[in-house]
C-alpha cells in the first residue's frame, strides 16, 4: 500500500525568535537543519517515489537536507498551495508581545481555530481552501497510482491535510499541533482511505 509522509519544516529563525512567519521567507536555524537530518534518519528504511514541498525556503531547505542525508534522488514538485497560512498583520510580530496586546485567548483563536483569520491574513479554513484541492488533485493522484509520497511543508498546510485524512471537526483540529521536523506517516488505500497512522518521534 502507498505511504504518505507529512513533515513540517525544521526550526526557522523566526520559530526560534517566537515570531509569526506566514509567507515571509525565513531560513532554517542550525537546529532546524539538524531536525531535518533527524527526520531523514526516521524515514531512512522507507521508500518514496515523489516529494512535494511549498515555495518557501524553510520547507525547500528541509527537504533538500532530508534528500541529501539519505542520498535519495526523487522528483520534487514545489507549489505555493502548500505554503504556510498567511498571518497577515501578525507576520513578524513576537507571539508573546501579540498576546499582551490582544489577549492570550484571541491569539489562540487566531492560531488554532478553523475559520477565524488574523487581521488581513488567512484562517486554517482559507489555507485548506488552497491546500486540499491541490492535495486531492496532485498528491492523491500519485497515491492512486500506487506511489508513495513525501510532503515537506508547514504546520498549517499539513494540519489542513491531517484534518481531511483524519476526518476531524472544526473543534478537533484546534487541538492538533505538529512539531517541527517530526514525520507523520500514513499508510493509505489507493483511494486515499487511511489504513494506519503513526508519528515517528
Amino acid at each position: 500500500m502507498p505511504l504518505l509522509c507529512l513533515i513540517r519544516h525544521g526550526q526557522s529563525i523566526w520559530n526560534l525568535e517566537n515570531r509569526f512567519t506566514g509567507w515571509v521567507d525565513v531560513p532554517l536555524t542550525p537546529q532546524g537543519e539538524e531536525e531535518a537530518r533527524q527526520a531523514a534518519r526516521k524515514i531512512r528504511d522507507l521508500k518514496f517515489d515523489i516529494a512535494y514541498t511549498s515555495a518557501l525556503v524553510r520547507a525547500l531547505h528541509t527537504l533538500d537536507v532530508i534528500l541529501e542525508t539519505l542520498g535519495w534522488q526523487v522528483p520534487v514538485i514545489r507549489d505555493q498551495a502548500l505554503n504556510e497560512r498567511d498571518y497577515g498583520d501578525l507576520c513578524g510580530l513576537n507571539k508573546d508581545d501579540t498576546r499582551r496586546i490582544y489577549g492570550a485567548e484571541q491569539v489562540r483563536i487566531w492560531r488554532r481555530s478553523f475559520d477565524t483569520a488574523p487581521p488581513n491574513g488567512e484562517s486554517l479554513k482559507d489555507t485548506a481552501a488552497r491546500t486540499i484541492p491541490f492535495f486531492e488533485r496532485c498528491i492523491l493522484g500519485d497515491i492512486r497510482q500506487g506511489k508513495s509520497v513525501l510532503v515537506v511543508a508547514h504546520g498549517n498546510s499539513n494540519r489542513a491535510i491531517v484534518m481531511k485524512l483524519d476526518n476531524l471537526s472544526d473543534e478537533e483540529i484546534m487541538k492538533v499541533e505538529l512539531a517541527t521536523g517530526v514525520p507523520v506517516l500514513y499508510e493509505l488505500e489507493s483511494n486515499g482511505g487511511v489504513v494506519s497512522k503513526q508519528t515517528l518521534e
